[in-house]
């Protein structure tokens, strides 16, 4: 398993790299009303329940963000539409809905088979990120860190269910695809490998516009 997984990585890096990223800025519109209120969310115990939406204040410095950042936005952009078309071999791009709040931008695909949620959580630095993907993992059920080429030089981790986290500057990235059957597309893919292979496409474009 990790082997595959090591060659999946291998494979979704180096061909996105190659084929660059489009940004989600121009596609996607953030929910009206809801980029004001909310303050960096970097309380360890915020981030246990996925997709990351709270209400609990954090201690942390710094004014609440006014929207997504260009990165936040790429979950819900062409690139993860693209990957999902092929290896689903859709007919066209999912429908997707997206949310902005409590410093978390949401994007879920609506499939067929269920909903697949996307969501980055923004913290004002590297170790705020690294504090709540940490607490994450210790009260996400069945979680597994993701190890040696497959992580890709970044903390991360999986669950059985589906879902992939990873943890990256002051971002924390989670594939929740909980909602959807044990196996799904043309070839069978696992839920969990399909969780897997949106992240590092994502992460591949990150690594590409920092």
């Amino acid at each position: 398993m990790k082997q595959h997984k090591s060659l999946l990585a291998s494979v979704a890096l180096c061909t996105l790299l190659l084929s660059g990223c489009a940004t989600a800025a121009g596609s996607v519109t953030p929910a009206p009303g809801s980029s004001t209120a909310a303050p960096p969310a970097t309380s360890p115990e915020a981030g246990h329940h996925g997709a990351g939406h709270h209400a609990q204040e954090s201690a942390s410095p710094g004014p609440p963000a006014a929207g997504p950042s260009a990165a936040a936005l790429m979950v819900c952009g062409d690139q993860p539409k693209e990957r999902l078309r092929s290896i689903l071999d859709l007919a066209s791009n999912p429908h997707t809905v997206d949310s902005w709040a409590d410093s978390t931008f949401t994007c879920t695909y609506h499939l067929a088979e269920g909903a697949l949620v996307i969501s980055v959580q923004e913290t004002a630095d590297k170790a705020s990120a690294l504090k709540y993907f940490t607490a994450m993992q210790a009260l996400a059920k069945g979680a597994k860190p993701i190890e040696g080429l497959a992580n890709l030089g970044f903390p991360a981790y999986e669950t059985g269910d589906g879902s992939a986290v990873f943890q990256k500057d002051s971002f924390v990235l989670h594939v929740d695809a909980s909602g959807l059957p044990p196996t799904l597309g043309p070839d069978s893919i696992t839920r969990n490998a399909l969780a897997y292979q949106l992240s590092t496409t994502i992460l591949a474009c990150w690594v590409e516009h920092h």
